[in-house]
């Protein structure tokens, strides 16, 4: 594909017609024609209005390819019933066996070895070097065998700061996106070990090579659609090759989504959107929002609508409870057989601290105004607020030293340094 295509506004959103003439002029420069496409977009757990994208792609490759499919890349998230499927895209039912009718829409399925196919192995030299000598084993790599029977892959997603890769988008579809349960494993612990405080809003980091290389392996062409997605809209859109085109809406989204503070916080009221439904998306309040609470201070993560821990591992949640790192890394041997990803989120939630003679000590307190109980959150290893005094304002106000921040999950909020974190260097 030529160069990255691409376009941005300063204010507010792109209109519908110039996401349609930047998409529009990308396919064509994908060169498609008569060959099979396997088209590759996020769940409901980011926004983006994926039913205009879905609409205006589809439009532009229905008439090109010989076949074109699409797959929701859940990652390690639950699948969605044709319903929930057909509410994603922005589907009729009479569309759906209309227009639609010759397209498969399919949900990712990490957890059935049948819809996995193993693509290479990254060695354990290499990963050490990758990782900076963070952790050093052999790595396969496993995907969703619809690559092999794709000429072409197209993602299509939006990007913001991410607490696992630094910014979301790009070959963060393939991994985790479509992929098998060693390599999302590995890539979250890694992350875990690095800490989402250092490595949240930082594009240039371990994890994120550790894709790229994986991504090296698909045989297919791949390319990719990243937008940038405000409140406003449609801030900017690039598509080309994956890492460019990523590389490009990262740039743009440090710009958009990083909200920087001079001064720190002692308590954060994050109050989450009703597309978080459990406690292992809805952490991202958290994520975003304690860089800049101070040492001893608390983020406070306000969703009365969150009555689960986890759909797809709140039972290893609930039995290993949410730890500082070096609490798992102290008795390793005990928890390194659980899934990885697991574990790194519990360390994600609770956030910096230390463990030393026994003893845990958190730099911040997590404290949860949800539909969770509070003999839930106790057990969980994190503090319990009654939703209704959020609702009734007792958290105290901005003279207070809170900070309230609404829709949280996707914003990030950083102390001013003298300059943005642009890598995560060796230890």
């Amino acid at each position: 594909m030529d160069p990255v295509i691409g376009r941005r506004v300063e204010a507010g959103g792109l209109a519908g017609a110039e996401i349609d003439a930047v998409l529009g002029a990308a396919v064509e420069a994908l060169r498609v024609e008569g060959k099979r496409v396997l088209l590759i977009l996020p769940d409901a757990t980011r926004t983006m209005p994926v039913p205009l994208f879905f609409r205006l792609l589809a439009g532009h490759l229905l008439p090109r390819v010989r076949r074109l499919d699409v797959l929701v890349a859940l990652g390690l998230h639950p699948p969605l019933d044709e319903a929930a499927m057909l509410a994603h895209l922005g589907i009729t039912p009479a569309e759906r066996s209309g227009a639609y009718a010759a397209l498969r829409l399919m949900n990712h399925d990490w957890r059935d070895p049948r819809a996995l196919a193993t693509l290479g192995v990254i060695p354990e030299r290499e990963i050490a070097g990758l990782s900076e000598g963070r952790l050093a084993l052999e790595v396969p790599v496993r995907l969703n065998r619809l690559v092999l029977d794709h000429d072409h892959l197209l993602v299509c997603g939006p990007v913001f700061p991410h607490e696992v890769v630094g910014f979301s988008g790009g070959n963060k579809y393939f991994f985790p996106g479509i992929a098998g349960p060693d390599i999302i494993d590995f890539t979250h612990w890694l992350g875990a070990l690095i800490t989402t405080r250092d490595l949240i809003g930082t594009p240039d980091n371990p994890v994120r090579r550790v894709i790229d290389r994986a991504a090296a392996l698909i045989p297919a062409e791949r390319s990719a659609v990243c937008a940038v997605v405000t409140r406003e809209g449609v801030a900017g859109l690039y598509c080309g090759a994956p890492e460019a085109a990523w590389r490009a809406a990262a740039a743009l989204s440090a710009e958009r989504h990083v909200i920087w503070r001079s001064e720190p916080v002692q308590r954060v009221l994050a109050v989450l959107p009703p597309m978080y439904r459990d406690l292992w998306v809805g952490a991202k309040g958290m994520y975003k929002t304690e860089p800049v609470v101070e040492d001893g201070g608390e983020v406070v993560v306000h969703a009365p609508h969150l009555r689960e821990v986890g759909r797809t591992h709140g039972d290893v949640l609930r039995r290993i409870g949410y730890h500082v790192r070096d609490y798992f890394l102290a008795d390793w041997e005990r928890y390194k057989r659980l899934p990885w990803s697991v574990v790194a989120h519990a360390t994600h939630l609770k956030g910096s601290g230390t463990y030393a003679g026994g003893v845990e000590t958190p730099r911040i307190r997590v404290t949860l105004a949800t539909g969770l109980s509070q003999d839930e959150c106790r057990a969980l290893g994190l503090g319990y607020l009654d939703p209704r005094a959020v609702a009734a304002g007792d958290v105290g106000g901005a003279g207070d030293g809170v900070l309230r921040v609404e829709g949280a999950g996707e914003t990030l909020y950083r102390l001013r340094s003298p300059s943005p974190p642009a890598s995560v260097g060796s230890r």
